[in-house]
Parts: structure tokens; C-alpha cells; sequence
């Protein structure tokens, strides 16, 4: 392929690290404008910042600790006991907290452990005087290893679902126990893969935004990114509001450098564990202590998806449904959503046809290798700037010019996209790699090339993950709380922030109601997106 034919591609992976780049470095410097110099001085010496700094990184820390507890003895159930009926659906069953919108998942928390939760009712049952309050720390923690518990067994799960047949078949034949078992089989695999999964997760919960704000209870128990929100909605003391982005940054930064040294987890998605067999689950003790982990999960994970549902159900859905605040937030919902998958998945085809034209060439120059680092280092640019951080540095741009609604769509647009872009990357650049792979000398001895290419070759075998990859990015934009929090207005209401909004005058029945049609609006999404996905792992143990 030589440089004319690869122009193209090269032109739009230009285009798109440019318009990444001008996005968040605008962003950015409009933070060090506006802060004026000493900023970070400034935080540091702030009692108050520091009590947010402690609290951000402390529950965290816990949140990892838990989640990551929580997950190894309910990823170890799961591996020695393969076939128990219902084991697919509780793995399935896993993955929706991870793409279920946080602020539904919040309400479905607060209806099992909130003040009239199910929880609190049994603790009076118990005798219990002294009601549990899901806000403040506890729930936090609580919502947090809800989110991301099932992550952490899950690729626990896969790890332990790789160990060679011919381990269980020696350790069997060598008689060794469950501890034995555990410290020179399965702890082994686990430690190899705990660094990296933890620190995934504290990245994500040094984050948090949504939670914390629903959940926090106050001063005392806020993260960094809800104290920007705070800082500008409700004191709109913007040089508080910048100096926190910047050490928000300072924060992502540090823990993004230490997650590159911990190495990365990989969910493969779906395995076929019938070719292990364990021998070490077979006895009542493994098969009563297997059954009691998986049902803990199993409860702590559905009771508050059951909650939502059944809330949903309870409310007068054709009367929510009715409303002009509805449908005003759902249309403006869906338009952000779409055009925000629409803007991610062109930009993330154009990295990926970028970096393949780089990547061409037998020995790719100097500056060839550099280009294509950037390109893919561009498409997880928003792990270091948050979202929040984003929408102030906009929102301080924007403040020069008069009122901000008037731009506000589109920034909440490019920051869902960008947002949206490293989990796109993901779906999308395997399945280019693999296609190309297949494909490239086959096409290009043919002469194939542009539009008959795209037409014969591309679209029927790439529609499928493009398709995935659009819907998921549309979900992740309709659940999103974060942009909009800042640029939300009585002109820009979408769906999160007008459950939100319902949840800050009292009206749960509404906010329940708002949730289910979001949720069932998302599950359609999901289910639009891996369509056809189950019947090719059908047959097996589909995780």
C-alpha cells in the first residue's frame, strides 16, 4: 500500500486526534487561565479540600477492598461448580451492573437499603431500633462493590477458568484439600491478575460522580468531582471549581501511572468451562459454602435490579409517560445519546484506519510508531480528564461569552463521545484487526478498493460489532449524569437529570417510574447490540 492509498485514512486519524486533542487541551488550559497561579498551592492548604482529597482516595481504597473480597469467594464458587442450573443466567446477570446506568442502579439500591428498605425493615424484625442510613460512607461503599464486584469476580472467573484440566486431575490424584487448592492452584492465578483488577477499580471509584452525589451525605462524605459540581452549581465559586479540576487531574494522573505498572485485565466474555472438570467441589462442605456465596451474590445483585423493576412498575408509567417533561427529556435524551455513538464510532473507525495505515508498511518510521502511539493514546484521554473536569473547563471557556445553554448540547455531545470512546475502542478495534487480517491480501489482489471494498468486503462482516459498538456508546450517553450536571438546564433536561431532579423534590414515585422506562429503554440497546451474540455462544456455558 503505498502513501497516495493510505492518504485517506491517515487524513481522518489526523482529524480525529486533532479535534481529541483541541477538545481536552482547551479544556485544560482554560483551567490554568482561569485559576490564576498558585491554584494547586491554594488546594493544598484548604482544610476543607483535603477532607475531600481523604475521603476520595479512603473510599476507594475500601471500595477496592471490598469488592475485590467479595469477588474472589463468589469467582471461586462459580469455577468449581460449572453446572448448576441458573449458573449462566447469575454470570449474564453480572454484566448488568456494568452497563446499567448508575443512577438507576442507585435507586434500586436506596429501595433495598434505604430508611423503608427491605433491609431495614428485617433489622426491625431482628429488634434492631437503630435504622442503617444508606447515605453517607456506608452506602457508598455499599453501591460501589454493587457496581464493581461483578466485575471483579468476573475477571477473577476467567482466570480461574484457564488453569490447565491437568492441575485438577493432579491435585485429585494427590488428594490435596481446599486450602491446598487454594494456596497452590487458585492463588497463584489471582495474584497474578488482582493487582490489575484493583486497580481498575479504585480508578473507577476514585471517579465516582453519580453515586456520590445521590448517596453522599454532605461535605463529609464527597468526592473531588462532586466538590467541582458543588463548587460551581451550588456556591459557583469557580476558582475553588478550577483548583479542584486540577488536582482532580493531578489524582487521575498518579493512579493512571501506577495502574500502566500493575498491568491490565482482560475479560474474554465468554469461555467454555466444560473442557476443566474440578474435582475439589464435590463434597457437601464445597457444594454448602460454593452455594452460600453464590446465593449472597445473587441476592445482593438482583434485589435492587428487582427493586427497580418492580418501583418502575408501581408508578403510572402511562401517566409519566404523557408528560411533556418526558418526552422533551427523552427526545433530547435520544438526540444527545445518538449523535454522541455517532460522533465516538466515527472516530474510533478513524483511529483504527489510521493506525492500520501506519502500521502498513514492512518497518514504520520513527515518526510513524509516535503518530500511532498518539492515536491510541488519544482514545483514553478522558481516563486522565474526567468528565466533570471537562465540563468545567467548558463551562469556564463558555462563561466568557455570555450564557452557556447555548452551546451546551453540543459539549455534552463531544464529552459523552470522548467519554464513550475508550469502551468503543475496545468492541471495535479486535474485530478491524481480525477482519483486515482475514481479508487485506485477498481484497487487494482482487483490486478491491473505496466504495465497492466498503460495500462487499467491510460492511457485512464489520456491521455487527459497529452495531454493538453504537449501541453501547448510545446506552453510556443516556445513563450519563456527569456532563449534563454542570450544563443542565430548564433548555437542556435529559432523562438522568430529570429522574434527578425528582429524586431532589421528593418525587421517588416519579423517579422510580423515569428509571424503568430509562432502564427498559438501555436493556432494548443492549439487547439491539449483542443481537445474535447468543446464539453463537450457544450450546456451550455461555458466560
Amino acid at each position: 500500500m503505498d502513501l497516495r492509498e493510505r492518504l485517506p485514512a491517515l487524513s481522518g486519524g489526523l482529524v480525529a486526534f486533532s479535534a481529541i486533542a483541541a477538545f481536552i487541551g482547551i479544556a485544560v488550559v482554560s483551567l490554568f487561565q482561569f485559576g490564576g497561579e498558585g491554584a494547586l498551592l491554594s488546594v493544598a492548604s484548604d482544610p476543607v479540600v483535603a477532607t475531600v482529597l481523604r475521603f476520595t482516595l479512603m473510599q476507594a481504597a475500601l471500595s477496592t477492598l471490598f469488592s475485590v473480597a467479595f469477588a474472589i469467594p463468589v469467582a471461586r464458587a462459580l469455577a468449581r461448580q460449572p453446572r448448576f442450573p441458573g449458573r449462566v443466567w447469575l454470570v449474564r446477570l453480572m454484566a448488568v451492573p456494568m452497563g446499567l446506568p448508575v443512577l438507576i442502579g442507585a435507586l434500586g439500591l436506596l429501595g433495598i437499603w434505604g430508611r423503608q428498605g427491605l433491609v431495614n425493615d428485617l433489622l426491625v424484625m431482628l429488634g434492631v431500633s437503630q435504622r442503617f442510613s444508606i447515605y453517607g460512607l456506608g452506602g457508598i461503599l455499599i453501591a460501589h462493590v454493587f457496581f464493581n464486584m461483578p466485575l471483579a469476580a468476573r475477571l477473577i472467573l476467567a482466570g480461574l477458568e484457564r488453569i490447565p484440566a491437568e492441575y485438577w486431575r493432579s491435585s485429585a490424584s494427590l488428594g490435596m484439600g481446599p486450602i491446598s487448592n487454594f494456596r497452590f492452584i487458585e492463588w497463584p492465578v489471582i495474584r497474578r491478575i488482582l493487582p490489575g483488577i484493583a486497580g481498575l477499580i479504585f480508578m473507577l471509584c476514585a471517579t465516582s460522580f453519580t453515586l456520590v452525589l445521590v448517596l453522599g451525605g454532605g461535605p463529609a462524605a464527597s468526592t473531588i468531582e462532586v466538590a467541582i459540581y458543588q463548587a460551581l452549581r451550588l456556591d459557583f465559586d469557580p476558582p475553588r471549581a478550577i483548583s479542584l479540576a486540577m488536582l482532580q487531574i493531578a489524582v487521575t494522573g498518579v493512579i493512571l501511572g501506577l495502574l500502566s505498572l500493575a498491568g491490565t485485565p482482560s475479560d474474554p466474555g465468554s469461555t467454555a468451562g466444560a473442557a476443566v472438570r474440578r474435582f475439589d467441589g464435590q463434597s457437601p462442605l464445597a457444594r454448602m459454602t460454593d452455594g452460600a456465596a453464590i446465593l449472597v451474590a445473587a441476592l445482593f445483585l438482583g434485589l435492587p435490579l428487582g427493586q427497580v423493576a418492580v418501583s418502575g412498575l408501581k408508578a403510572d408509567l402511562f401517566k409519566l409517560a404523557g408528560e411533556r417533561a418526558f418526552q422533551d427529556a427523552a427526545l433530547t435524551s435520544l438526540g444527545i445519546a445518538a449523535t454522541a455513538a455517532v460522533v465516538s464510532v466515527t472516530t474510533c473507525i478513524a483511529i483504527i484506519e489510521a493506525r492500520a495505515a501506519l502500521s502498513a508498511g514492512r518497518h514504520p518510521s520513527p515518526p510513524a510508531r509516535l503518530f500511532s502511539g498518539l492515536l491510541a493514546a488519544s482514545s483514553s484521554l478522558v481516563l486522565l480528564v474526567p468528565t466533570t473536569v471537562l465540563a468545567t473547563g467548558w463551562f469556564m471557556v463558555l462563561r466568557a461569552y455570555g450564557s452557556t445553554s447555548v452551546f451546551a448540547p453540543a459539549i455534552v455531545v463531544c464529552i459523552n463521545a470522548l467519554m464513550s470512546l475508550p469502551f468503543t475502542m475496545r468492541v471495535l478495534s479486535p474485530a478491524f484487526a481480525e477482519h483486515r487480517a482475514r481479508t487485506a491480501r485477498l481484497a487487494a489482489s482482487l483490486g478491491m478498493s473505496g466504495l465497492s471494498h466498503l460495500r462487499l468486503v467491510d460492511w457485512p462482516v464489520l456491521r455487527r460489532p459497529v452495531l454493538t459498538g453504537f449501541s453501547f456508546a448510545m446506552a453510556l450517553s443516556l445513563g450519563d449524569l456527569g456532563a449534563v450536571a454542570l450544563f443542565g438546564s430548564e433548555n437542556l433536561t435529559t432523562l438522568p437529570y430529570l429522574i434527578y431532579s425528582r429524586m431532589g423534590s421528593y418525587r421517588s414515585d416519579d423517579a422510580d417510574g423515569f428509571a424503568f422506562l430509562l432502564g427498559l429503554v438501555c436493556l432494548m440497546l443492549a439487547l439491539a447490540g449483542t443481537r445474535g451474540t447468543a446464539s453463537r455462544e450457544g450450546g456451550g456455558d455461555v458466560r
